[in-house]
């Protein structure tokens, strides 16, 4: 088990100006504040934080303001701009809800402040991968549930190490996997996992695959952006244009790429839907094609045959590389595809079949926020829970981890390392930048 050591502690002036906004802001506002009769008062509703506000937390926060059942209570960027757009955006929308002023929405740059906070209950996580792990076990240490996007962490430890806070912290832990909360994807699972298929011998699985970025050219770090906080436990680097926002996802400091980051999510579904390749050990062999200069260094296309000692086997590509976007399954008696959006089957009659009280039913969700705040008040398992997301990002990295040293490597699942294999197992945690440590 890993030892999670303190964080940098926060900042005195940090510190002054989280107190201070406390002291200005009650935890429970009145009811008339909404100004919405027969609705819950603030106080029953799930008071959240969305830390991180690029597209995806942008999207969260959009999502949180029209849910009835949770109310936004501050925000948090490195990017001061991001954060205090969105801090009006959320106080506008509170406003016209009451037919008044509202200024109950906190701003701040610095994740330490949000997770400081008595008033917020839950935090919604979106800063880029290499955060993931170190923001959530800080977050649950202050007793906050966590909804943290994919992939879960930036490396097999980290991963482990926040399966063991949400124990520890007894919280309630949804991961952004939310294709498990689309019925296409639950029924293709359940016709997989029931036999309906017959003996399921293949899995494809198929995602985006990476890109090239140019040769950064160095640049002035805006005044807005804290970038000794942006880059927390990554190497120090110099700052350059466009890896702060949407081209960090190539950049193997900060995540392992579209293998891991897309990957995660249908990687999650083929272990939803065939549990049986968790079941002991497996072999991984493949080969990828990477960046030969520029910004990015993860994989652009890859094609990763991984076999267990028995049952299917898993073949994880890239889309161009099959031709093929989406999951499926294949097996004697039929095939089942599912992308977003869509599925098919063959024979065609699969997806009419109603299944039987003694089949495995999946746990349904329609909609992954509204699926994690029922688990924060009934505190039972989200349908994405730490576990299965800590699962899916272990598969995608050791995948990566294959084609990296170009060679067959193997997976044991109960043991969370490879086989002896020290070159494979060395890569399974980093170093990180002092202060920063688990």
């Amino acid at each position: 088990m890993n030892k999670i050591h303190d964080h940098p502690p926060l900042p005195r002036r940090a510190f002054l100006r989280a107190a201070a906004t406390l002291a200005a802001f009650p935890a429970i506002i009145p009811a008339s504040a909404l100004g919405q009769a027969g609705r819950p008062a603030p106080s029953g509703r799930i008071q959240c934080a969305i830390i991180g506000l690029g597209d995806r937390g942008s999207q969260h926060t959009n999502a949180l303001l029209s849910t009835a059942g949770a109310q936004v209570v501050a925000v948090c960027d490195p990017y001061r701009n991001k954060a205090e757009h969105w801090k009006k955006r959320v106080e506008d929308h509170y406003a016209k809800a009451a037919g008044g002023a509202y200024q109950g929405c906190v701003a701040c740059q610095d994740f330490r402040e949000i997770v400081a906070r008595p008033d917020v209950d839950a935090v919604f996580i979106a800063a880029p991968e290499f955060w993931h792990a170190l923001i959530s076990i800080a977050a649950m240490r202050a007793g906050k549930d966590v909804y943290c996007e994919k992939a879960l962490s930036l490396t097999v430890a980290e991963g482990r190490a926040v399966c063991d806070a949400v124990r520890r912290h007894d919280r309630i832990f949804q991961i952004g996997t939310q294709q498990r909360s689309e019925r296409g994807f639950r029924v293709a699972c359940e016709l997989a996992r029931n036999g309906y298929l017959g003996e399921v011998h293949t899995v494809n699985v198929s995602v985006p695959g990476g890109r090239s970025l140019p040769v950064p050219k160095p640049a002035a770090v805006p005044p807005e952006l804290d970038y000794d906080l942006w880059l927390g436990p990554a190497p120090w680097t110099p700052y350059c244009e466009g890896k702060c926002t949407y081209n960090w996802y190539f950049i193997f400091d900060y995540c392992a790429g579209w293998i891991q980051s897309w990957g995660v999510h249908h990687i999650d579904i083929a272990l939803w839907g065939m549990p049986s390749l968790m079941a002991s050990t497996l072999d991984l062999e493949g080969t990828a094609n990477f960046p030969t200069e520029g910004l990015a260094n993860t994989s652009i296309n890859w094609n990763v045959t991984c076999t267990p000692p028995k049952g299917p086997k898993l073949v994880f590509t890239d889309d161009k590389t099959s031709g093929k976007h989406g999951v499926r399954f294949i097996g004697d008696k039929g095939w089942v595809h599912v992308v977003r959006g869509g599925i098919t089957a063959g024979p065609e009659e699969l997806l009419e079949l109603k299944l039987k009280p003694s089949d495995q039913h999946l746990q349904v969700s329609n909609n992954h926020h509204l699926d994690f705040l029922e688990s924060v008040k009934t505190r039972r398992d989200p349908v994405a829970p730490v576990e299965a997301g800590h699962a899916a990002t272990t598969l995608t990295l050791a995948a990566d981890i294959a084609t990296r040293l170009q060679r067959k490597v193997t997976w044991d699942w109960a043991a969370e390392r490879f086989v002896n294999d020290d070159a494979a197992n060395a890569l399974l945690s980093r170093a990180m930048r002092s202060p920063w440590a688990l």
